[in-house]
């Protein structure tokens, strides 16, 4: 099920927290409780993109790009992802969620998101995330415009371009 009371937590905590720029990074504080776990006891590794929700959704808050969303009646879709776990989140342990907006290309917005505990990286995503109207994908310049950055394009790290490369390699539709 997903998380509706965590999600509703989140914006409201967040609601007069200081804006952020698309350079910024939202850093939110999490707990993994008992619905979340595994039958190993720890963090699901579904359950874990579920969470990674809250911290793009809440940035996307924070940045206004969810009220741009709104009053262009544009719609965001998820275009790809790469994660890695390297360590594990037991029940009640508590973690810190960091959520950056990387770069972009002409079509898509490239979205990095880690959780700490302890200050040592148990997990990581990159996200291919696109913004969509009626007629399909918005072009990433007309985002930036509307946020207020007309000049936001950073430059992106080789391992992220190498990622883009390698999916763009990767054979569509998938062989059955």
């Amino acid at each position: 099920m997903y998380p509706i009371i965590r999600m509703t937590k989140e914006l409201i905590k967040f609601r007069n927290a200081p804006k952020l720029s698309l350079d910024d990074i939202h850093v939110s504080t999490h707990r993994c409780w008992p619905v979340d776990i595994d039958m190993f006891g720890e963090l699901n590794n579904g359950r874990t993109l579920t969470l990674y929700d809250l911290g793009r959704l809440t940035m996307g808050y924070r940045m206004g790009l969810l009220a741009v969303i709104k009053k262009n009646k544009w719609g965001m879709t998820m275009a790809g992802a790469s994660v890695r776990y390297r360590l594990r989140v037991r029940m009640f342990q508590k973690f810190t969620m960091h959520t950056r907006v990387i770069g972009r290309d002409d079509r898509f917005l490239y979205l990095q998101q880690t959780m700490w505990r302890g200050g040592k990286a148990t997990s990581s995503v990159l996200y291919r995330t696109a913004v969509t109207d009626k007629n399909g994908i918005v072009h990433t310049q007309k985002i930036a415009e509307a946020l207020g950055y007309p000049d936001w394009n950073p430059e992106m790290p080789g391992w992220v371009k190498n990622w883009i490369k390698a999916e763009d390699s990767r054979s569509w539709p998938p062989e059955s």
